[in-house]
């Protein structure tokens, strides 16, 4: 495949993400993609012939993605109550589309779940890995035993701070709410 080949297709995969997340999966068709993308349909389907496989490229590329993004948090901060606070305060970093669409992972299984699609389980994947990756930084405060009773809980509460802010659309809600996540983490750090 030529360089514009590739820059193509990941042109799809980003404008396919991009609107799966603003108008749902099942709703997102072929052409609107191609449309985004300003491609004919033919080129298209030269890079993807069904919309199952866009949507397994996109569920790889936010895999990819929040690796690298947790990657980083642990070069940035040198202690885990630090990179907990990170994954918490992403609901600020990410309000404007958090109070417009929701979670895109939250929101991507829940419509997978609905749809009983067969990539629900790769999807789920992006919450496994936001799961392990805070039992991990649980274990490094030594909470080891409920490590991962903490990252449940922090995941828990992110997801419903996310839907309540999509429904509500309350700025004021979200910073509340991660000032009390805050609060919370910092009587697990002090341990």
């Amino acid at each position: 495949m030529n360089a514009r080949g590739g820059a193509t297709r990941g042109q799809i995969v980003d404008a396919a993400d991009r609107l799966f997340y603003q108008q749902g999966y099942e709703h997102t068709s072929f052409a609107t993609i191609a449309g985004a993308v300003e491609i004919s349909r033919g080129n298209f389907y030269h890079h993807f012939k069904s919309k199952d496989l866009i949507l397994d490229a996109v569920i790889d590329a936010r895999v990819a993605n929040t690796r690298r993004m947790l990657e980083q948090w642990e070069a940035e901060h040198t202690a885990p109550g630090d990179r907990i606070r990170r994954f918490i305060e992403i609901l600020l970093t990410n309000q404007a589309d958090i109070q417009n669409y929701g979670c895109p992972v939250g929101t991507l299984t829940s419509e997978l779940a609905k749809l009983d699609h067969a990539a629900l389980g790769e999807a789920n994947s992006l919450f496994t890995l936001f799961r392990t990756w805070l039992r991990d930084q649980f274990a490094l405060l030594g909470h080891t035993a409920q490590a991962d009773e903490l990252a449940m809980h922090v995941l828990a509460v992110s997801q419903g701070v996310a839907t309540l802010a999509n429904a509500f659309k309350d700025e004021e809600f979200i910073r509340r709410e991660v000032r009390r996540m805050n609060d919370w983490l910092n009587t697990c750090t002090t341990t």
